[in-house]
């Protein structure tokens, strides 16, 4: 394989990036790869295997056996434990190389590839503690009668990993299986995974046994279609758009196996007039440019009062003028779009607003002498929006933000639940009697009140509703996912 090394990073990029299966760096068995493209400037990094279903096989078969012949089915959870906050202690021993190949290759400020390493390793150290912790119960049932539920792992467990949180989501999902006692295979999507690459090298490092936690790169439809079809799969976590989750959903059913699916949002922040504007502004604004706006849980929709609409929202537009667009090594507020397609896809939509006349409050700026092959869009701010228009029902997956008036708490609470999509939601006013009201009638995985977001989150349970999917990730409740639960009935006299 020819490695080409970057600039920017010679000491991360002067290595080969391969599959990692049964404990070995292997190239795909057909020798074929991928470029890997910087979005900040659209060079190529370095390449990886394109894999293939053969290649799938032989991962899957590789963690069969590691459940079930080797040293893995065989360790206690404490044991499991350990070796899972080993690894989040070497994801935080080798930040730099990490946070590095995370921003390169997604495109993100450098600072927020910084705090998604650190999450990662988070995610590693919460589930390596908790992995002891799940417990079972007895049930009172007939004289002569002992009822004990226990939890069992899955066995081997698939993980397809998007582009836009790649260490971050890996280890929400990825930690929480391997606590639970199942071994993985995992498919990042190619357009960014390098980081994923590195961390699963630091397991084999850290002491995980062969075959247990197993990485294969390649495109969506050739090893992510093998990997959701296989019928050597016990359970599927996808992260990812509607449109694929439908086929992951089902490929898993046809194999009865469980799934679970987070897959994307359109999230509501619901502002009534007395809310605190100094501390809502920066977090409204912040939630819909952190990574470029290409995050399921972007608070996409502004919903406002209406007697507050024109104040908010010129405050708004005032810290949206501000905004910074940037290569990531310049460390700004917004890095590029990943792809070239997801860059038109953002200028699509704001292109289809714009023709339909809705106006626009403010722009952020891109930063002057931008690699001239850079995926850069910028930030936008229209209102007030449509209720029906496609700027308010659809999800853009980048930085542009709806404002839209409502006029009581009922119309807010049917405006916040009038779209396909309930990830999360936030809720901004200084009456908590109403905030707790609007919250529970929130439909979706998460409602924050007065904030938004948690940096990671990772003890909160997260996932959706509607079309953003079913099942949660993140807290404790990742490990019911990951396990189930086997009643046994003792019949002793």
């Amino acid at each position: 394989m020819t490695v080409q090394t970057h600039p920017a990073a010679t000491r991360a990029f002067a290595r080969a990036f391969l599959n990692i299966v049964d404990g070995r760096l292997v190239e795909a068995q057909g020798g074929a790869v991928l470029d890997v493209i910087g979005p900040s400037d659209g060079a190529v990094l370095t390449q990886m295997p394109r894999s293939a279903a053969a290649d799938i096989d032989r991962a899957v078969a590789a963690a069969r056996t590691a459940f079930e012949e080797g040293p893995w089915g065989r360790m206690t959870a404490t044991e499991r434990g350990r070796l899972l906050c080993k690894l989040g202690e070497a994801i935080l021993a080798n930040h730099e190389d990490l946070s590095m190949l995370e921003s390169i290759d997604t495109g993100k400020p450098a600072k927020q590839g910084k705090a998604d390493i650190t999450a990662a390793a988070r995610y590693f150290e919460f589930y390596g503690t908790s992995a002891d912790k799940v417990h079972g119960e007895t049930i009172p049932f007939l004289n002569g009668y002992t009822v004990a539920v226990v939890r069992d792992p899955h066995g081997v467990t698939g993980h397809i990993v998007p582009w836009n949180y790649p260490a971050q989501i890996f280890g929400r999902s990825v930690a929480a299986s391997l606590a639970c006692g199942n071994t993985c295979v995992v498919k990042p999507a190619e357009d960014a995974c390098l980081s994923l690459i590195r961390i699963c090298e630091l397991a084999l490092e850290v002491g995980f046994p062969p075959g247990v936690l197993n990485l294969v790169t390649g495109l969506g439809e050739e090893a992510g279609a093998a990997l959701s079809s296989h019928r050597g799969i016990d359970f599927i976590s996808f992260t990812g758009s509607p449109e694929v989750g439908t086929l992951i959903q089902a490929a898993a059913a046809k194999n009865h196996i469980g799934c679970t699916l987070e897959l994307g949002g359109k999230s509501p922040q619901v502002v009534f007039r007395d809310a605190d504007f100094d501390a809502a502004v920066p977090t409204l604004v912040n939630a819909i440019i952190q990574n470029g706006g290409q995050t399921c849980s972007a608070g996409s929709r502004m919903l406002i009062e209406r007697p507050a609409y024109d104040e908010l929202v010129e405050r708004v537009a005032e810290r949206f003028r501000t905004v910074r667009v940037g290569a990531w090594d310049m460390d700004l507020d917004c890095g590029p779009m990943i792809t070239p397609g997801q860059k038109t896809r953002v200028e699509d939509f704001v292109a289809r607003a714009r023709a339909d006349g809705i106006p626009v409050l403010a722009e952020g700026q891109l930063a002057p002498n931008l690699p001239p092959n850079g995926y850069y869009v910028s930030p936008t701010l229209f209102g007030p929006v449509p209720r029906s228009n496609r700027l308010a029902c659809d999800e853009v997956f980048g930085p542009v933000l709806s404002a839209i008036p409502f006029d009581d708490e009922a119309d807010a609470i049917r405006l916040a639940n009038g779209t396909d999509f309930g990830l999360v939601a936030g809720v901004w006013s200084r009456d908590a009697k109403r905030s707790m009201r609007v919250a529970r009638a929130m439909r979706c995985g998460q409602v924050f009140v007065n904030g938004y977001g948690a940096g990671g989150g990772i003890e909160l349970p997260f996932g959706g509703v509607k079309k953003s999917g079913h099942g949660r990730e993140k807290g404790f409740e990742a490990l019911y996912e990951f396990s189930a639960s086997k009643t046994i009935v003792i019949s002793h006299g």
